[in-house]
């Protein structure tokens, strides 16, 4: 993870990765991470979260949350999303992410987005969870965030497409009632 590395040889050692999920999803609250990974940290296999099976995505989570130096994490509810737009949303989230750290980073690497609003340097990367550690570890703790927060939702096994929504949004979508809903 070359990004880290040029970051580490510059003298930065509080790189904080930082991604989301939930932005493409017609349902449910957008998260995202902030994590904070050390310089060997020996996590194998950390992936963008979309190309990993959901039990090896449970275990990279716990091995991130044992072995991070810090992780933050910010959740934007529906009513917010609707209010302010899914991609403010999504900056806002990153910013409770950072916000939530336990130690200050001394520079993020975020996947495809700037936070204009942070004032630390800053470098954001296409792509960035499948070639940067630290945003894929972002990635992973902001999916198993999420999938855990709408499991809880209160919806029917009958309506299958309402579950579907809340991954991502099928090609053909038909409006319902439902709070989880944007």
């Amino acid at each position: 993870m070359r990004h880290e590395r040029e970051l580490r040889l510059a003298g930065f050692q509080r790189i904080a990765g930082i991604d989301e999920v939930g932005r493409g999803s017609l349902a449910g609250p957008v998260v995202a991470a902030a994590v904070i990974l050390p310089d060997r940290h020996r996590i194998r296999g950390l992936r963008d979260s979309k190309v990993l099976v959901r039990s090896r995505r449970e275990a990279l989570y716990e091995q991130i949350l044992d072995r991070a130096q810090a992780v933050g994490v910010g959740c934007i509810e529906v009513e917010v999303i609707d209010r302010i737009n899914i991609l403010q949303a999504t900056k806002l989230a990153m910013r409770q992410a950072l916000s939530r750290l336990p130690e200050p980073p001394d520079h993020l690497v975020i996947d495809a987005l700037s936070l204009r609003e942070v004032d630390l340097p800053q470098r954001p990367i296409i792509d960035g969870d499948a070639i940067s550690a630290s945003i894929a570890a972002a990635s992973i703790v902001a999916k198993v965030t999420r999938d855990r927060i709408c499991a809880e939702y209160p919806l029917s096994p009958r309506r299958a497409a309402e579950r579907r929504a809340l991954r991502m949004a099928p090609p053909l979508v038909r409006p319902g009632a439902d709070d989880a809903r944007r």
